[in-house]
């Protein structure tokens, strides 16, 4: 993997990670319990996705390929 592809990745997973985080705090409105749900799987996932980017980002950073 080239440095480029490496730092896009981390960057990906940087935004992913604002990018969810702030639409978890901005669902404060008066929503059906389902809608909460089902964001909030969302979140977990997309977190999740955006970690495993960051760790492949960043080894692939280390290999320096």
């Amino acid at each position: 993997m080239s440095r480029k592809v490496a730092a896009f990745l981390i960057g990906l997973a940087a935004f992913m990670i604002f990018e969810w985080i702030s639409l978890g705090f901005n669902l404060a409105d008066d929503h059906p319990t389902a809608f909460y749900v089902v964001h909030g799987i969302l979140i977990g996932v997309n977190l999740v996705l955006a970690a495993v980017l960051g760790i492949i980002g960043f080894r692939g950073i280390g290999r320096g390929a």
